[in-house]
């Protein structure tokens, strides 16, 4: 017998599904699912004793109710001072969270595991057969690793400029990689037509918000580290939106379980070459903007290609979270990563072009009191050249 799971939702049209259905979007919107999920409070000093893995907030996780869970071990990254406080300038402290210390080295372990462990109990119970993914290439290697710990098939889409260490970490744990011609978007499309094949388990970490339920542990985490208490600022990396849409469903649960005094502002960063969300929100714009009549988007190229996504399904969702935190978009040129990249690595943190995106938006004006960035994946994956520039 399964445990029971949280059956999925529509956030648009209030259609839901059941978790084993298999049915990876709203059939009648085609857009991403929620949660039907409430967590319940949780005590900071019972935090002391628990597992040392993402699992210890077990009271804020839609999968928690069966022992023993898939696991590598993730979680609990290191926090690390940046930048002390001024004396009189009124500048801040900007902490990073070393989230490229995870098992695959990449802060989508957070979600990985999650999307695994729904799918070994799927697979369980006899409805899956194998797991499909795809990815610029951190979600792909994350997904390969945690349905290899969960001994489940996987086939990960990447698309063909892919990093040749991402692709050799997918191959690595035993992953089908298929590479995608084309951008991003093309590799989702080529997913999204294969994901409807019987015995298919789409683990989305778009779609899926098993996965957004899993990133949300970052603040869970920042909360533990901090004594009780989040920073002032909290800064995170927008491409499809998974990480800060998790952020905002860790501050809405600890804010109403009265577990902070505080919902400090989300403040989200683009590559300025491909920064769909920032244009709709500094135009007022609720989703996306239409293009001009008669004009075609044109994807330039940016080093930052895990944030690459010039149409984001949650993209509402994204834009109401940060305007209801009371905060912004910024947007950071190429010049501006590659320095901030060559910065962190003097500072003895190789990190690679997408995951310094934070620290290039946020380094030259500190906001007041504790500002938090996360380093999303290590440098280790991509490489850096002698010029600074990004090796694919």
């Amino acid at each position: 017998m399964l445990a029971p799971m949280t059956p999925y939702v529509c956030p648009r049209c209030a259609v839901s599904a059941p978790a084993d259905a298999l049915t990876w979007r709203c059939p009648r919107c085609r857009g991403p699912w929620d949660l039907d999920f409430t967590s319940a409070p949780m005590s900071l000093t019972s935090l002391a004793s628990r597992v040392n893995s993402l699992w210890r907030y077990e009271e804020a996780l839609p999968l928690a109710t069966e022992i023993p869970h898939v696991t590598l071990g993730e979680g609990r990254t290191p926090l690390v001072p940046l930048t002390r406080s001024g004396t009189g300038s009124g500048a801040g402290s900007i902490w990073a969270k070393l989230d490229f210390l995870m098992p695959t080295l990449s802060f989508k372990d957070r979600g990985a595991v999650m999307l695994a462990e729904l799918a070994r109990r799927l697979a369980r119970a006899g409805g899956v057969r194998r797991v499909l993914a795809d990815s610029s290439g951190n979600a792909g290697t994350a997904i390969a690793a945690y349905c290899a710990r969960a001994g489940l098939d996987c086939a990960v889409y990447v698309p063909e400029g892919t990093s040749p260490k991402k692709l050799e970490q997918i191959r690595a744990h035993g992953a089908l990689p298929t590479l995608v011609p084309g951008d991003r978007e093309a590799t989702a499309r080529a997913a999204r037509a294969a994901a409807d094949e019987p015995g298919t388990f789409y683990a989305s970490h778009v779609y899926n918000p098993h996965f957004l339920h899993g990133t949300k542990t970052y603040v869970y985490e920042l909360w533990e580290e901090l004594g009780g208490r989040l920073p002032d600022t909290i800064v995170v990396p927008v491409g499809n939106g998974t990480l800060l849409l998790g952020a905002a469903l860790a501050v809405d649960e600890l804010y109403r379980h009265g577990l902070t005094e505080t919902r400090p502002p989300l403040v989200a960063v683009q590559a300025e070459a491909v920064s769909p969300l920032a244009a709709a929100f500094h135009a007022g714009a609720d989703d996306l903007l239409a293009p001009a009549a008669g004009a075609q988007a044109v994807a330039r190229p940016t080093i930052a290609e895990g944030i690459a996504i010039p149409n984001p399904p949650r993209a509402r969702q994204i834009l109401r979270a940060v305007r209801a935190s009371g905060g912004t978009f910024l947007t950071v040129t190429e010049d501006q990563l590659r320095a901030a990249q060559q910065d962190l690595a003097r500072r003895g943190l190789f990190v690679e072009s997408t995951g310094v995106a934070c620290w290039a938006a946020v380094r030259a004006a500190p906001r007041p009191g504790l500002t938090v960035v996360p380093l999303c994946g290590a440098g280790a994956k991509t490489g850096l050249s002698p010029s600074g520039t990004h090796r694919a």
